[in-house]
């Protein structure tokens, strides 16, 4: 009997190795990249965020500014003005976790001498991708930034009265500028204001370098707020937002920003990668 049962569970290990792998390779192959917004964790510091992508199975953080660094890091706040010490620290214990900073924001900056220490920050990071919202009268000096540091620029839309909340005044601002200069598309914060997802994915084609990714929920009567619910529950065509990607040959950064249960979120994050991986199976 114990000879039976030791082979059935070698026999479920084997299965549920295979199935990790094989989602590993979809993924590889998708050219998507899965990570979280360290917003996810700000009621913890950066270095417990990191902890907690490392505990989710994930490679990828998109750091946010003014994140508590954590004992392990030192004192201080993630922040494109702290020195390089703390630099190098918070480089180190994030590759101790197997965690890459891809990206970081939602940042704005109020001078040239400002988006200049920004990406100088961001080389020395190595983060690929600056999430941010400029004013529209800064579009031209952070494109030149861009292309001279050779680091993308992808602009957030938060909800209205955001200079970007809809897609139409995203494309008329970028008109003329170079690719270095895309969007962060956040489905959520299009839903939350009546605008469809995929649509707006379609509008943004060839411009996309980075996505919020979230499912919320359905609006209710003489509530204002649709928080986020667990992927695959809520009102956002996710399997839509996936097909059009994959459409568009997106490769590039999935930032998890789940902005509920904030105490105690990664059980439900572990269910919204499990939805994705299903998702990233059957579509790619």
């Amino acid at each position: 009997m114990k000879k039976i049962l030791s082979v059935s569970l070698l026999f479920a290990l084997m299965l549920s190795f295979s199935g990790c792998s094989s989602n590993k390779n979809k993924l590889k192959e998708s050219g998507l990249l899965l990570g979280v917004q360290a917003y996810t964790f700000h009621k913890f510091s950066f270095q417990q965020a990191i902890d907690k992508v490392s505990e989710l199975g994930l490679n990828y953080i998109e750091a946010y500014y003014g994140q508590p660094l954590g004992d392990a890091i030192g004192e201080g706040k993630f922040d494109y003005k702290m020195d390089k010490e703390l630099q190098q620290k918070t480089l180190i214990y994030a590759k101790s976790k197997d965690v890459k900073i891809y990206a970081s924001g939602v940042v704005r900056c109020s001078s040239d001498e400002e988006w200049n220490q920004l990406f100088e920050f961001a080389k020395n990071m190595g983060i690929k991708v600056i999430t941010c919202e400029p004013e529209y009268d800064q579009l031209i000096y952070v494109d030149k930034l861009a292309n001279q540091y050779n680091i993308n620029v992808a602009i957030h839309n938060h909800p209205k009265p955001s200079l970007y909340w809809k897609p139409e005044l995203f494309l008329e601002q970028v008109k003329g500028l170079s690719n270095r200069v895309g969007a962060c598309v956040d489905i959520g914060h299009f839903k939350r204001m009546g605008i469809d997802p995929v649509g707006a994915l379609k509008k943004y084609e060839g411009r996309i370098k980075t996505l919020h990714f979230k499912d919320i929920h359905a609006k209710e009567e003489g509530k204002a707020e649709q928080h986020d619910v667990i992927w695959g529950q809520g009102v956002i065509n996710l399997d839509g937002v996936l097909e059009e990607l994959n459409r568009q040959n997106f490769k590039g950064l999935l930032s998890i920003e789940y902005e509920y249960n904030w105490d105690n979120s990664v059980p439900d994050i572990k269910k919204c990668i499990n939805y994705f991986n299903t998702e990233i199976e059957r579509i790619y």
